[in-house]
């Protein structure tokens, strides 16, 4: 671990330890008041720029392009709504994605092997255990969104996103969210409407390299605006879950990367 992040300010080969303790506090209550929280730095310098830099070329030529038109629920259509309420607006979303078998002994399949990460995530997250995936294609995903693309509105499907920023973007691609804009008894689909018309505020909240984000994104609607210039925005997106053994179906493989296997 000493190797890829910066222990001295995130100290997750000591847990159970005062500064592993204090680091797990202080993201607790950053994820209670904001919804998330970020570890700027979470890489070392050199090791952020070397783990883009070695899928630079995965990314360039084996990289699966997943584009398509979709509303903020990913669904056709919704029962309680008209096809033309304002939550059902369309928008396209494109990337580039490559996955874990594709990637072998990667600096992001590293750190996402590192028993300490998975344990310090589930202390965070006030959970026994967190697992990784057994999925081979899903466990890891790097993905880089190019000029013009972005990662349009959505909710998550999990409780929690973790992501680790590889490489920004010259411009645009910022993370922007609407924090609590549902609830899983309400589904506010008034206000979903209002979001997509403009009319509700948003936060942007730039990302540097190097930086780990854990986003509670189920009941937060969220985006990644339109990337400017010729750097891509690189991303790595890391899945955890409370059982072990969890694979994706052929039908989700297929939708998300093209193939089943």
């Amino acid at each position: 671990m000493q190797d890829l992040v910066d222990l001295t300010r995130y100290p997750l080969n000591r847990p159970g330890a005062p500064g592993w303790q204090a680091l797990v506090d202080r993201c607790q209550a950053e994820l209670e008041a904001s919804g998330l929280f970020n570890l700027p730095g979470f890489l070392l310098p050199p090791v952020a720029e070397a783990a883009a830099g070695e899928l630079k070329s995965l990314l360039r030529d084996n990289a699966f392009t997943h584009a398509r038109e979709h509303n903020i629920y990913f669904k056709p259509s919704i029962d309680e709504l008209a096809p033309d309420h304002p939550a059902l607006s369309q928008f396209k979303t494109v990337n580039h994605t490559v996955c874990a078998d594709q990637m072998g002994d990667a600096i992001v399949v590293q750190l996402y092997e590192r028993p300490d990460f998975a344990t310090f995530l589930a202390a965070v997250m006030d959970k026994p255990t967190l697992y990784t995936m057994a999925d081979p294609l899903a466990r890891v995903n790097v993905m880089a969104y190019r000029e013009g693309e972005a990662l349009n509105w959505h909710f998550d499907r999990s409780e929690f996103t973790t992501t680790l920023l590889l490489q920004p973007p010259q411009a645009g691609g910022v993370f922007e969210y609407a924090r609590d804009l549902r609830t899983d008894d309400d589904p506010n689909y008034d206000g979903v409407g209002r979001l997509l018309t403009g009319e509700v505020e948003t936060t942007l909240m730039p990302l540097e390299a190097g930086t780990l984000n854990v986003f509670r994104g189920k009941n937060t609607a969220h985006r990644v605006t339109r990337v400017e210039g010729a750097r891509e925005r690189v991303i790595a997106v890391f899945s955890f879950y409370e059982r072990e053994g969890v694979l994706f179906s052929e039908e989700e493989r297929l939708g998300f990367y093209g193939r089943a296997a």
